[in-house]
């Protein structure tokens, strides 16, 4: 079975972000994917301090939800990675679940190597091309496989069910989907 894991930056619960993920999902599910969300706007993560005791330990010495997400994400075979534009970045909660599970994923020997996923982006109206490339820059530096879409990953809406209305960027959700389980598959196939 082939695990997706989407992961939502945003605070708002059931806001556009999530419906942007949701899409991509729902179209890896009807690749044969088995996906789940994750939403961090319910959830507790402290940013990281640098201390660097998970070089020794293997764990992060902060005591928060991190473990469990971390855990979900080593266990899937896809993650998407997914940020409103908060003045042209990443929110804080997504960009302190990337720094600490970047920092554990090498004290463990890169543990995300050749995963496949992405990140995905809602805005307003500008900002998207730092935020999109802020969240890439993970998948990058972790050895995983980034696949295309139509377009990038990006979706235009403010009011909470606007994104909706953006046709190309929910077309680009649906292929972001569909391909991340295509490549998966191809990567387990005994051929």
């Amino acid at each position: 079975m082939i695990r997706i894991l989407g992961i939502v930056g945003s605070p708002r619960i059931r806001g556009n972000t999530e419906i942007f993920v949701a899409e991509a999902l729902k179209a890896a599910e009807e690749e044969g994917a088995e996906a789940e969300m994750l939403r961090l706007a319910d959830k507790q993560i402290e940013g990281c301090d640098g201390c660097l005791s998970c070089r020794a330990t293997k764990e992060c010495r902060i005591k928060d939800d991190f473990q469990m997400i971390f855990e979900k994400m080593i266990e899937a075979d896809g993650i998407i990675l997914a940020s409103p534009v908060y003045f042209s970045s990443a929110t804080p909660k997504i960009k302190a679940l990337i720094d600490r599970a970047g920092y554990l994923s090498i004290a463990r020997g890169r543990v995300f190597e050749n995963k496949v996923g992405g990140p995905m982006v809602v805005a307003r109206r500008a900002g998207q091309n730092f935020t999109f490339a802020e969240l890439l820059f993970f998948f990058l530096h972790q050895g995983m496989i980034v696949p295309g879409s139509t377009y990038w990953n990006v979706a235009f809406g403010r009011a909470k069910g606007e994104v909706s209305e953006d046709k190309e960027g929910m077309e680009t959700a649906r292929n972001f989907g569909k391909k991340i389980v295509w490549v998966i598959k191809k990567l387990k196939s005994p051929d």
